[in-house]
């Protein structure tokens, strides 16, 4: 392909781009001695090519028509060339219209007789032509990838050509050889020059003062030689720059190189040189340019889509969000030894992979044509890209430093310079990242690639050289620990005594009070860029401490804390210091980062949950460790070997609003690693100190694994791309009975299956680490899941625990015993022998597989004892026979059954007759935790039955005083109905006589004499049960604070005395706090407990006080109103709240939805967690809890992330602002649904608890507020009447509600997605809004949550007679106008209901025509069309209408939509959401009325996929009809899939 589409003759082939280098121009000619003028090889030949015309006595050539023809510019030198001169031209001027350029080279033909070709490379007979970066010797290419590429030249460069002594062919571009093309060369040969593509016109230059003679030694610029000092610098100390004579000969060139570039020795007059100037006062005119500062600017020429600005120092790349590439930008001039080139990223977009790329290039930006990206060029350049080199556009240093250029963020410095000894060094954020290319070329251009999500950079100048080197300075310190010790004595003297804030802080941060106070001004306008530094480094052991003097509400996330080893003075701060990938130690939340990267998940206090007041510290310690304090306590390490000589950092991020440094605090010393046993660690909390035992994790471990904080915590990285890979191993073998424990800290829900652990008898140094434990064969024994494992076979399924089923916060520990046996222990339980027959020296193994991310090793691990052989969370075993409470002897009340008698003053009850009637009470009500408990003296084998326990609301007072007690007392304790009554029968547990558990506990039948019986009200409101001291654990929940103790000497039991005591009554204010003693007044609690007691028939249990959320919750929840509103303020997730208190059986606990965000999708997730609440770390989202969880979300039911239910309920993601959902308990522990106020049943049955309800804030759903119980909705007997309702009995009434009852101002359709597809849908038929009722009754959905809300039964009746039809369920109606001219009634009560299945081409003429089959042909009747064998339907003409001859055909209805929506009767199309952009495939159908006798009912006649509905017969599932006018259309349905 021709460069053109114009041109005559020539050989036709055009210009073609090629890659290449080019540099900036230098001085190049011959040097003293050869001649010093033109001479006779500085002309050109008059006879040139048919387009080229001379001028400036023939040394100028320019070729005509550059425009419209490429070629034709031959041009040859008019004498032949002389041996060892150069023969050089300089490009004058270049245009853009073609590819290719400038050729040149030497022809032995003489052009007085040459028959001029096209090109040069037409020129045959012994020729040698440089094109491109190729030689070719008679227009045959000999050798490729030579030099320089001669297309990249730009205008003012130079290039010359050389024929030497031995007859070889040397290339000179601009003053640099490029070494031998040829060989060979005969012994005359002209210089030829081709004015060809771009290069238009050229000069020949006349020899150059003040440079050697071009011969071929080393090119003097990199090589200087002696000749080069002789001539050059002895006349350049002559004009009196005393600075000249010290700079370095490479800054000498490098300057002269960019003096000729500024135009001081390429602008001079060419025609001759001025008269007497000499080689003197040519070098005296140019010394002012070799000082010449002029400041570094991108180039005007750039890529496509960059906008410079800002006077060419800033770059911003257009259209971000929809173009990644084409943003390349260079420097306006090559870059000087040792000068940095520097800019700051000002902005970044999340949307593209690969960001910011820097480097270096050889290219002239005036002649460069910018690639998309700089990568894709293949010469002259090198590159930083994410943290390798590419040169040429291939990798040459994968791992140049630590850092990644994708990594930075707004703010962050990036640099380059050349050096005079040729190496490339990067700067990042100002420290060197060393050397990136030793070798440089020497004229180099500053050039940034704005990629991907880089948008906006800067140029940073920094001119001052006193302050660079402070900066170098600062950077020494930072990167060597050895200098700034040594540093640290001559600075100490000049460093003030007293800690402030540095003056150099956060663009929305402010420094007060001399230093000592910092804050955000505008803090509930901004959450970040209120970084703060220290104004001096610390001193080992020096606490650095500040005190939050204010919070504000409206964000998530707090202060954070750190070090770092920047020096303020020179740092850029970033918006927060989490951002800074170097040299950074940061507390935040209640994890620790080093260099953006979490290191700790589960370290020491949550910062997010500090008030004012509260104080935070940090200090390095002499060994290097880093110390955190909270209000003065420390939290144990987080991080080791963190270099001296760092500074202090305050991130006053989210509510920290200010912060004032805290002078003269006495912090307790840091202890040294915590013994065994230390309270300042849980048992669930990493081993910060060691806790005695020196086992840690080996450093040998797998590929995608990190062993960090001293060996104690493991975890996988690329936790969310990669799954295995990480195995763990301990540093050394286990001892006998020694236990190695370790705690779950991080999960991640994307995977199946989770953490592996056991043992292996294979040394760490021996061991190829696999991709799982499982994976070996030999010497390893491993629990995965369930399972047991040796040697990656199973030996054992169903292990007494699920690794599977453990989440954060579960501890997993391993022991060898001394007998060989392997026990496996799970939050300190022994889970009893896995394996026997272990050899002597195992070593502990993790597998941190799947779900499992990260692990530590905890402070329980070492030497076994009793103490771990219990869970530390199971309820207490044992309590002793006799209450070791100081007090007095409990006594039975003085009312009791009729044959009860008292004896021992109350102390023992014996029943004197019959098996009945044995009803006796405790004195006083039961305080919290207090055991009643009595020992069973003596039996009557021949009854049957068993004694039966219990608490009862009865106060025993109100039925009389006496024996016998009051006519009320019922025979036995299941008849005690007067007030609420929990008792254990047997092995049964009720209420009120209602059986609500069975096989609790032991059978009570098989009590002996002598068998000890107790009950105990817990501070959790439950009912727990012991016999013999043993604990049956809790019977039942929910229990009422005032309650007695009540016994029913029933069947063999005769006779029990009491072994227990009460406590003694402490003054007040020296009463231990009860466990929920902070929940409110004790006192006001009871006088309304009294009051309701006094005034229903069955007690049910009531709150306690007003219900509030947890303070513990997901990051981004901001709770307030008292703690019953929570507020999502920043993503989509992180949004998990839980009420603290517990559920209450009956007690029904609401929330109200107040804001939805319709940006995002899904929505709240409501559920109930078993486990306690208050020290649970709470996942991003609900669904990522994996234990004790049950969960609704959408219209499904979750457990421990696992769906166990579909098509529960209305869908929770479609529920509007205002709307009500609540959760109940019901009396058997069935988890009840409510949706403003109507019960959809039993979601969960057998709901373990206590239980607490959780809230998810996901997706669309950032605000709820807790609706407290109305009166009278959890006490009495209407309120357990009501909670179990059926369904049925709630939703009389409301059946033709909308799907969203509450608030009935609100229109539930507008958030029913499904509803809004079909609108779309229906909106695209572009049908006329006239022939449809208008809001609010225009559309109704029958979506599975819509009806269900409304509680629509399946079918219904109507007309005269009636006739059953169905509602149409999963589609959406949209109801259309009446007839004005019949009556509203005869639609709705007269005529029957049917539906028929259309088509979309025929919805609109349907309309238009009022009625269904009005003598047209149509998909509506029974045949297919003629022409149209598919069914389809076929378009009449304008006015055309049936021949009268013909009968309209019948007309197909039926009463069920499940047959008229069949896809043979109601065919799909497919269409394109307009919102979405998914394609989605529809229906549409017409309800209608018929009128009654004008149908035959029959069987159907279309083939259908699926069975008919079977509720209607199929003798009358398909109604014909062919009456006119028995027809009217009453709505439009759509249904979409």
């Amino acid at each position: 392909m021709a460069a053109g589409s114009g041109g005559s003759g020539g050989s036709g082939g055009g210009p073609g781009p090629g890659p290449g280098g080019g540099g900036g121009p230098t001085g190049s000619g011959p040097g003293p001695g050869s001649g010093g003028g033109l001479g006779s090889g500085g002309e050109l030949h008059p006879r040139t090519g048919r387009l080229v015309s001379l001028s400036a006595c023939g040394r100028t050539a320019r070729r005509q028509q550059p425009g419209q023809e490429f070629n034709h510019g031959l041009v040859l030198s008019r004498e032949p060339l002389r041996d060892g001169r150069v023969f050089t031209v300089r490009i004058d001027r270049k245009v853009n219209s073609w590819s290719g350029s400038i050729e040149i080279g030497v022809t032995a033909l003489n052009p007085s007789v040459l028959d001029f070709p096209s090109s040069a490379t037409g020129l045959k007979g012994g020729s040698w032509v440089v094109s491109g970066c190729s030689v070719l010797k008679d227009g045959r290419s000999v050798l490729e990838e030579y030099g320089q590429d001669l297309d990249q030249l730009g205008e003012g460069d130079r290039v010359g050509v050389e024929r030497t002594v031995a007859g070889e062919l040397r290339l000179w571009v601009n003053g640099r050889d490029c070494g031998v093309a040829a060989t060979g060369l005969p012994a005359r040969v002209w210089a030829v020059v081709d004015l060809y593509g771009k290069c238009t016109q050229i000069t020949v230059l006349p020899p150059e003062p003040g440079f050697s003679s071009p011969t071929p030694t080393p090119t003097p610029p990199l090589e200087p030689s002696a000749p080069f000092g002789d001539s050059a610098l002895p006349e350049q100390g002559t004009s009196g720059d005393e600075d000249f004579a010290s700079m370095e000969l490479s800054e000498v060139v490098s300057n002269t190189i960019l003096s000729a570039y500024n135009g001081s020795l390429l602008n001079v007059n060419l025609s001759s040189p001025p008269a007497g100037e000499g080689l003197g006062s040519s070098c005296a005119a140019t010394s002012p340019i070799l000082t010449s500062n002029d400041a570094l600017l991108f180039h005007e020429k750039c890529g496509t889509l960059i906008k410079l600005s800002n006077n060419n120092k800033t770059a911003e790349r257009r259209r971000p969000l929809d173009e990644f590439n084409n943003g390349v930008v260079m420097t306006n001039r090559p870059l000087r030894n040792n000068e940095m080139f520097e800019i700051r990223i000002d902005k970044l977009v999340d949307k593209w992979s690969g960001s910011i790329e820097i480097g270096v290039t050889t290219h002239n930006p005036n002649s460069l044509e910018y690639p998309a990206t700089m990568t894709n060029l293949q010469s002259g350049t090198i590159m930083m890209s994410g943290c390798g080199i590419l040169t040429n556009g291939k990798g040459t240093r994968r791992e140049y430093c630590e850092f990644s250029l994708d990594e930075l963020q707004e703010g962050d410095h990036i640099g380059l310079t050349r050096k005079s000894n040729s190496a490339l060094h990067f700067f990042i954020n100002g420290i060197d990242q060393g050397v990136a290319t030793p070798l440089t070329p020497p004229v180099v251009y500053g050039v940034v690639d704005l990629y991907g999500m880089a948008v906006k950079v800067t140029i940073v100048h920094n001119n001052n050289h006193s302050d660079r080197l402070r900066r170098n300075n600062a950077i020494l310190r930072a990167l060597s620990p050895e200098g700034a010790l040594r540093r640290a004595v001559p600075a100490a003297q000049a460093e003030p005594e007293r800690l402030l804030f540095h003056p150099n802080c956060g663009q929305k941060a402010a420094i007060t009070h001399e230093g000592r106070t910092a804050l955000r001004p505008h803090a509930t306008d901004d959450f970040n860029h209120g970084v703060v530094l220290s104004s001096r480094a610390l001193r080992d052991g020096e606490v650095f401490q500040v005190r939050i003097d204010k919070m504000v509400d409206k964000w998530a996330g707090s202060i954070e804390i750190g070090v770092t080893t920047h020096n303020p003075a020179y740092l850029q701060l970033p918006s927060t210091m989490t951002n800074l990938r170097s040299g950074t130690w940061m507390m935040t939340g209640n994890g620790v980062m080093h260099n953006g990267t979490t290191i700790l998940d589960e370290y020491g206090h949550n910062l997010d949950r500090l008030k004012a007041g509260d104080t935070v510290g940090v200090v390095r310690r002499e060994d290097g460790t880093l110390h955190f304090f909270v209000n003065g306590m420390t939290q144990g390490p987080a991080a080791w070997n963190v270099p001296p000589g760092v500074y202090a950092v305050v991130d006053l991020y989210g509510q920290a609003a200010q912060a004032t440094i805290v002078d003269d605090v006495e912090v307790p010393p840091i202890p040294e690693p915590l013994p065994e046993g230390n309270n300042q660690v849980s048992p669930s909390s990493p081993s910060s100190g060691a806790g005695g035992s020196d086992l840690r994790f080996h450093q040998l471990h797998g590929s995608n694994a990190v062993i960090t904080n001293g060996g104690r915590t493991a975890l996988r990285h690329n936790c969310r791309s990669e799954f295995n890979d990480a195995i763990v191993i301990s540093n050394r073998a286990l001892r006998d009975g020694e236990l190695f424990e370790i705690v779950i800290q991080k999960m991640v829900d994307r995977w199946s299956g989770s953490i592996e652990a056991g043992v292996t008898a294979i040394r760490p140094e021996d061991l190829e680490f696999p991709n799982t434990m499982t994976d070996i064969d030999y010497d390893t024994w491993m629990l995965s899941g369930t399972a047991i494992m040796q040697d990656g076979n199973t030996m054992r399924n169903n292990y007494g625990c699920d690794l599977d089923a453990l989440g954060t916060g579960a501890r997993i520990g391993m022991m060898r015993t001394a007998k060989g046996d392997l026990h496996y222990f799970i939050n300190g339980q022994d889970q009893g022998a896995a394996c026997s027959g272990l050899p002597p020296e195992v070593y502990a193994v993790v597998d941190l597989y799947g779900q499992c991310v990260q692990v530590s090793i905890t402070n329980a691990t070492g030497p076994m004892d009793n103490s771990l052989a219990t869970s530390n969370t199971a309820t207490e075993k044992s309590f002793p026979l006799h209450s070791p409470v100081a007090g007095v002897a409990h006594r039975f009340h003085s009312t009791y059954g009729k044959n009860i008698t008292l004896e021992e003053d109350g102390m023992r009850a014996v029943r004197a007759a019959g098996y009945a009637h044995g009803l006796v009470f405790s004195t006083k009500e039961l305080k919290t935790e207090e055991v009643f408990e009595v020992k069973v003296e003596e039996l009557d084998e021949k009854w049957a039955g068993s004694l039966r326990l219990g608490l009862t609301t009865l106060a025993p007072g109100e039925m009389g005083h006496g024996a016998g007690g009051g006519p009320g007392l019922p025979p036995s304790l299941p008849e005690l109905r007067a007030k609420t009554t929990w008792m254990v029968s047997s092995c049964e547990v009720r209420r009120d006589g209602q059986l609500q558990r069975m096989n609790y506990g032991r059978n009570l039948e098989r009590l002996g004499v002598g068998s000890h019986v107790g009950i105990r009200r817990g501070a959790d409101d439950t009912m727990h049960i012991l016999v013999d001291g043993e604990d049956m654990g809790p019977a039942a929940t929910g229990i009422a604070k005032n309650v007695w103790a009540v016994l029913d000497l029933y069947g063999p039991v005769r006779s029990v005395s009491i072994v227990s005591s009460t406590r003694l009554e402490e003054p007040e204010g020296t009463q231990p706090p009860s466990p929920s003693s902070d929940t409110g007044s004790e006192g006001e609690e009871d006088d309304e407990d009294e009051e309701h007691g006094l005034g229903g028939q069955d007690q049910v249990p009531v709150m306690p006080t007003a219900l509030e959320f947890l303070e513990n919750h997901g990051k981004n929840i901001l709770l307030s109103n008292g703690n019953r509103t929570a507020t999502r303020v920043a993503s989509y997730n992180q949004g998990i709240v839980v009420i603290s208190q517990p559920l209450v059986p009956q007690l029904l606990v609401q929330v109200r939805i107040d804001f939805l965000n319709r940006q995002w999708t899904s929505s709240l997730v409501l559920g109930v967690i078993t486990c306690p609440p208050e020290r649970l770390n709470f996942p991003a989202s609900a669904c990522a809890l994996k234990r004790a969880a049950w969960l609704l979300r959408g219209r499904g039911v979750f457990h421990n992330g696992l769906k166990i239910s579909e098509k529960f309920g209305p869908n929770l993601d479609t529920c509007p602002e205002g709307t009500i959902l609540g959760l109940r308990l019901d009396s058997s522990g069935g988890l009840h649904l409510h949706v403003n106020g109507m019960d959809q049943g039993v979601a969960v049955p057998d709901v373990p608890q206590p239980c607490h309800a959780l809230v998810d804030l996901y997706g669309q759903c950032e605000q709820v507020t807790i609706v407290n119980p109305e009166p009278g909705a959890a006490s009495g007997k209407s309120a357990g009447t009501q909670g179990d309702m059926e369904k049925a009995d709630m939703v009389d009434g409301i059946k033709e509600s909308v799907c969203w009852g509450s608030p009935p101002a609100a229109s539930p359709l507008k958030s029913c997605e499904y509803h809004a597809l079909c609108s779309r849908f229906q909106e695209l038929l572009l049908l006329p809004e006239d022939y449809f009722m208008p809001p609010p009754k225009r559309s109704l959905c029958y979506c599975e949550s819509c009806r269900k809300l409304r509680g629509d039964e399946t079918h219904r009746r109507r007309g005269e007679p009636p006739r059953e039809y169905a509602l149409p369920f999963g589609w959406c109606r949209f109801n259309l106008r009446v007839n004005p001219h019949l009556e509203a009634g005869t639609l709705t009560k007269k005529w029957h209901m049917a539906y028929h299945g259309s088509n979309v081409a025929a919805v609109r003429r349907i309309l238009d025509r009022g009625e269904l089959g009005a003598g047209t042909t149509s998909i509506l009747s029974c045949q297919p069309l003629k022409g149209d064998p598919g069914g389809g339907f076929e378009e009449p003409g304008e006015n055309c209408a049936p021949p009268r001859e013909e009968q309209p055909p019948p007309v197909l209805l039926s009463p069920s939509l499940q047959y008229a929506g069949a896809e043979t009767l109601a065919s799909k199309v497919q269409f394109r959401d307009p919102k979405s952009q998914r394609t989605h495939q529809a229906q549409v159908a017409f309800q209608v009325c018929v009128r009654p006798g004008s149908y035959t009912p029959g069987p159907p006649s279309a083939a259908l996929r699926e069975p008919p509905d079977p509720h209607f017969s199929p003798a009358e599932l398909e109604w014909v009809t062919k009456e006119k006018g028995a027809t009217l259309l009453y709505a439009l349905l759509v249904r979409v899939e």
